[in-house]
């Protein structure tokens, strides 16, 4: 069953966006050559103290973290430790979300440490963040979940890869809804399978976690012995973009954008919905 939210409900969502967009803000900060992954993510507990907010990665299915830090050819779900240290020329994609008054919010973004990055790293991350615009974007009244799919894998498949080849959309893991629990109906394919048909219809109230994964070379992942950090198979570096979005009435609202998703909505053509909170 997909949750539907009431405008009050997206309130309180937005709430607890803005949180998990705090904490993006102060851990893109302390993303620097040197620091520990533990590090982001004390940094992250004490943006949720400030702001009254509660964790909803710790203790998720036994889960010893408030963030996930994943770094390099990790795709998903690693845990913040005192041993990864962040080097100059690494990339890491930082998980985070927050609970505010029982309804969630979840986003993550991909950082460059340090500098001396390919262009082959650079348009690995900017090809997944735009393919999560494009997904966003198709989030619309009468389209369906399988249109918000569609836009994401369209956008990754039409982009030339540096070097070559294609990029790996990873297979095994996805969007989901988002509400009073941080993994919740339905859940979202980055590519489209004829497998799993049209999907619900998005209708307003309908809110989604978008968050496309990508990796320079395999869709395939497996899982380390931790039971929880997710690698590529063949260990090429990933990116991992995500954003929680409300559709209303009035459009879709990008809960944990700090402006709601306003600017990049309207290079897109699309207008966001008004801010509740503003």
């Amino acid at each position: 069953m997909v949750e539907i939210k009431t405008p009050g409900q997206i309130a309180k969502m937005r709430e607890a966006g803005l949180v998990v967009a705090a904490i993006h803000a102060a851990t893109a900060q302390a993303a620097v050559p040197g620091a520990t992954t533990r590090d982001l993510d004390q940094v992250a507990r004490k943006v949720l103290a400030e702001h009254g907010a509660k964790p909803n990665f710790l203790g998720y299915g036994g889960f010893p973290a408030t963030i996930c830090t994943s770094v390099n050819d990790v795709v998903v779900h690693g845990i913040p430790d005192d041993e990864t240290v962040l080097k100059d020329g690494d990339i890491i994609s930082v998980d985070a979300g927050a609970i505010v008054d029982g309804w969630h919010g979840d986003a993550a973004y991909t950082a460059f440490v340090g500098s001396g990055h390919s262009p082959e790293l650079v348009e690995l991350s900017r090809v997944t963040e735009e393919s999560m615009w494009a997904g966003i974007a198709a989030m619309r009244g009468g389209n369906r979940l399988v249109d918000v799919s569609r836009a994401i894998e369209s956008y990754i498949r039409r982009q030339p890869k540096p070097g070559g080849g294609k990029y790996g959309i990873i297979e095994d893991y996805g969007g989901h809804g988002i509400g009073t629990a941080m993994h919740m109906d339905p859940h979202l394919l980055n590519y489209v399978s004829r497998g799993r048909g049209k999907g619900p219809r998005l209708v307003p109230g309908f809110c989604l976690a978008i968050e496309p994964m990508v990796s320079l070379g395999t869709p395939k992942t497996e899982v380390m012995p931790d039971e929880w950090t997710v690698v590529t198979l063949d260990r090429t570096w990933s990116s991992h973009w995500e954003h929680s979005i409300a559709l209303t009435e009035e459009g879709p609202l990008v809960l944990t954008a700090v402006d709601g998703g306003r600017a990049k909505l309207a290079e897109l053509g699309v207008t966001a919905a008004p801010d509740p909170l503003a």
